[in-house]
């Protein structure tokens, strides 16, 4: 990728991930509405992010941050057969793991479901119907991480169209299920699982056209002793809690939120979803597109190239990642009663959802930074030092957990499910602030004059953007129907919007300012 492609890059990754994302609002709208926030809803969210988490842990986090560093050198300073054989030894090895990983999840369901939401054991009809849909959907984990695998390369040749588009397919397939099949099984919610499966699979065959098209679509071939799989392995080891230490504090949630009140996972899920979408939008753009810039500056030595990548990376994220995380913190009830405020899912519910979202707000800059910080560590093939802050973290959330959620349950708090999220996003902040703390330890990196003084000039425009969100949300949303809850939340976000851009114009912030380096 070009030095000056950065903001070309962000933006289709950008317009893809948000059609993703709406889709994506969609999707989980249908869901609330013909599911709701029930027994069986939380059983199917349990089935789906066993792989889910699988996922990301594997394919996404701890792969692609250890295979793109590689293959990114085998490009640049190695002959064109030299990395056909890495990407046909990389597919051939990858392949086969997952197919022995799938085979055993599917085997081995009654298990993990009781390691996973051990909450269900006491209730056999839970119990056996999430061993049920668990065993449809952990096939899931095979396509998709075949997916991350062909994503990587594709992204690695600037092509990110195809990969950021993959994720809609999920969403239609879901969508799908959800309106056609559910009402042809006994079970409905069922065809969810269904929806998931075929998912994996169209996700994965989209990709194959157009790694045939860049010539990278080599025959699979074993390859447990090639240097290049060495390496990747290697590098994979300690990358799989580095990378991903949020995604595991959040299966931790859904091990402890199993024995909560009925509906405590469904509204951990649908805050989580609006959290998702600023992060995904932002947060998994960034870390797409500047860890093979990184991964290029670092093997061609250009440390001032480095530094810039993540000054603008950093940059990016205060100017629109802080203010996502003001609106979900001001308007946490009102959007999910708008969006999903209907049929099955009720204004309780939404109540119940907006204080877990609350919690994820105050998270979300720090997750934002993780998707910065952690990339500058693995573009060094360094993954030793993000495990070992990740493990750290880790440990944090669980004691984070039992700290706040415990002693709302003893005390008989409302919404104990809300100490989870508050656990989560401490646990973030830490990890964010010494990944930082590292990285300037290491000298590899710290925030810069110019960042400073960006950020001074962005605080009168937070304080504006708070003034605005405060002084229009104030009404009972419960009364107001779908037109006029979506006419007055769109009404609020464009006011508020614009103030915002006001005031950053007023104290000297440009467009120049986000320009990539």
């Amino acid at each position: 990728m070009k030095p000056n492609n950065l903001i070309r890059s962000g933006t289709v990754v950008g317009l893809m991930t948000l059609l993703s994302r709406l889709l994506g609002f969609i999707r989980d709208q249908v869901l609330a509405i013909v599911f709701g926030a029930g027994s069986t809803t939380d059983v199917f969210l349990v089935a789906f992010k066993i792989p889910n988490f699988l996922r990301r842990l594997f394919a996404e986090g701890a792969f692609a941050q250890a295979f793109v560093p590689v293959f990114t050198e085998y490009k640049e300073n190695r002959s064109r057969e030299a990395l056909l054989d890495l990407a046909a030894h990389v597919s051939g090895t990858l392949a086969a793991i997952l197919l022995l990983v799938s085979t055993l999840g599917v085997m081995l369901s009654p298990i993990i479901i009781m390691l996973f939401a051990p909450g269900f054991i006491d209730d056999p009809a839970r119990y056996d119907l999430a061993v049920h849909m668990l065993r449809i959907t952990f096939p899931y984990l095979f396509f998709v991480s075949l997916v991350a695998y062909a994503g990587s390369m594709l992204n690695t040749f600037g092509q990110f169209a195809i990969p950021s588009f993959t994720p809609v397919l999920l969403n239609i397939s879901m969508i799908g299920a959800a309106l056609v099949l559910s009402p042809l099984f006994d079970i409905p919610v069922i065809a969810l699982a269904w929806g998931v499966f075929v998912a994996g699979l169209l996700q994965l065959l989209l990709q194959l056209p157009f790694l045939q098209r860049i010539g990278l679509l080599p025959r699979p071939r074993w390859g447990w002793k090639h240097e290049g799989v060495r390496r990747i392995l290697k590098l994979m080891a300690p990358a799989i809690l580095g990378s991903s230490v949020a995604q595991i504090n959040l299966l931790l949630d859904t091990i402890i939120a199993s024995f909560l009140t009925a509906g405590s996972l469904s509204w951990l899920y649908y805050s989580d979803r609006l959290m998702e979408f600023p992060l995904g939008l932002l947060g998994v753009t960034l870390g797409t597109i500047i860890l093979p810039r990184l991964s290029r500056e670092h093997t061609l030595k250009s440390r001032e190239s480095f530094t810039q990548t993540v000054d603008w990376a950093i940059r990016l994220t205060l100017v629109l990642g802080i203010p996502a995380a003001i609106g979900l913190v001001i308007l946490a009830r009102p959007m999910l009663l708008t969006l999903f405020g209907y049929g099955q899912f009720l204004p309780h519910d939404a109540t119940m959802a907006s204080y877990s979202l609350i919690a994820y707000g105050f998270g979300l800059p720090a997750f934002l930074l993780v998707k910065i910080f952690a990339p500058a560590f693995f573009a060094r093939q360094n993954t030793r030092t993000p495990v070992r802050i990740g493990i750290i973290a880790l440990i944090s959330n669980m004691a984070y957990n039992l700290i706040f959620v415990l002693p709302m349950i003893w005390l008989d708090f409302v919404a104990p499910h809300t100490g989870l999220a508050i656990a989560s996003s401490l646990a973030a902040w830490q990890q964010a602030l010494m990944l930082y703390k590292q990285l300037g330890k290491d000298g590899i990196y710290s925030l810069s004059k110019p960042v400073l003084q960006f950020t001074a000039r962005l605080l009168p425009a937070l304080f504006a953007l708070c003034l605005c969100l405060l002084w229009f949300s104030g009404t009972d949303w419960v009364i107001l129907s779908a037109m006029e809850r979506a006419s007055r939340l769109l009404m609020i976000v464009g006011i508020s919007a614009v103030s915002y851009i006001g005031v950053l114009a007023a104290t000297g912030i440009r467009p120049k300012h986000l320009a990539s380096p």
